[in-house]
């Protein structure tokens, strides 16, 4: 019998996630057992004492995760040298097949999708755009058991990547938020599947993202973001504002450059992050257009490499970073933006 902590979670926070679907494609399963590795059982220890968990039980868990011997090297970065391309990446998440898929999910949740909309602020073609660039409306969550991709990325992260400790240390936090909300279920914790970074459900939360931000949309009394589109909907929703949100602002502006007076170094030195007034980004050699002149947030100058090819520009501001907060990539945010774009034309129809 597993000890459970002091402070109960609602039951809301106790039914976290739903098993994959039969028709999905058949579970991923590690190798060697870390039951036996030392490191792996001191963690465990750990874990137990600062959560006030059953030691057996943590051990036990934690003992019956295998290693997933592919996974490390999926989070290598690409070599060095390798050329980004914008036009490439976004023909993976925006095609005909999302596009109509996206069409069916925002028709079949229309209502949830404005609710969200009312009470977070967070308009309906990001969110759709999100749950389709991450799993294609629930038709691709993962089959990687979540214990052994969170266990593999926890113990056994490449140490060539070049924030290795950082990373790993990331994984095993979330290691242990995965444990932690086991703790407080029925279920068995070698049943959740997901990404191979131990991504879950439809809109891919890890642990500690379902602990903080997935929520009850539709009142039942569970949280279910596998099966259930009116929670996955309001989690995102949920998730959007806590990283700050702005309601009726636009994620990007076009943006241009006068060549004379343009400085470009100084205007890409933040990076994604929104830095500069519409004035400083125009006294900066950027050429701003209609609402964008008179917005009144801070701007990024966002560059889109396209291989080869000159890159593409867009001037991004609060809410393009917070969607950078779901995935740290300037090209995923653009996709979001872009599928939800598509699939909000497509429904215009």
């Amino acid at each position: 019998m597993r000890r459970l902590l002091s402070t109960a979670l609602p039951l809301a926070l106790l039914l976290l996630t739903s098993p994959i679907p039969a028709s999905a494609q058949k579970t991923v399963r590690g190798e060697t057992p870390y039951a036996t590795r030392e490191d792996a059982m001191q963690f465990a220890d750990d874990v137990a004492e600062r959560r006030d968990l059953d030691r057996k039980w943590v051990r036990a868990t934690i003992g019956n995760a295998r290693l997933l011997p592919n996974v490390p090297r999926l989070m290598l970065p690409a070599p060095k040298g390798t050329a980004k391309n914008w036009r490439v990446y976004r023909s993976r998440f925006i095609d005909p097949i999302r596009i109509a898929a996206g069409v069916r999910f925002w028709r079949a949740n229309a209502d949830t999708l404005a609710r969200a909309e009312a009470e977070y602020g967070v308009p309906p073609e990001i969110i759709v755009g999100i749950v389709g660039v991450e799993t294609i409306y629930g038709r691709n969550m993962g089959n990687f058991r979540v214990i052994d991709a969170l266990a593999t990325l926890a113990f056994d992260f490449p140490q060539g990547h070049p924030r290795a400790a950082e990373r790993q240390a990331f994984f095993r936090s979330e290691l242990e938020s995965f444990l932690s909300t086991e703790s407080r279920t029925a279920e068995d914790p070698m049943v959740p599947v997901g990404s191979y970074a131990g991504a879950m459900g439809m809109p891919q939360f890890m642990p500690s993202s379902i602990a903080k931000y997935a929520i009850d949309f539709d009142g039942d009394g569970r949280i279910d973001l596998v099966n259930n589109p009116v929670d996955v909907i309001g989690s995102v929703a949920s998730y959007f504002r806590a990283f700050g949100w702005q309601p009726g602002m636009p994620s990007i502006y076009p943006v241009g450059f006068d060549e004379a007076r343009l400085k470009k170094d100084v205007l890409m030195a933040p990076d994604i992050l929104p830095t500069f007034s519409a004035d400083a980004f125009v006294a900066g050699g950027a050429v701003l257009e209609g609402e964008a002149l008179t917005h009144k947030g801070l701007l990024a100058l966002i560059e889109l490499q396209n291989g080869a090819d000159a890159p593409s520009y867009v001037a991004g501001t609060q809410n393009f970073y917070v969607i950078t907060r779901y995935n740290w990539s300037s090209y995923y945010a653009m996709s979001v933006i872009d599928l939800g774009r598509e699939v909000r034309a497509a429904m215009e129809q």
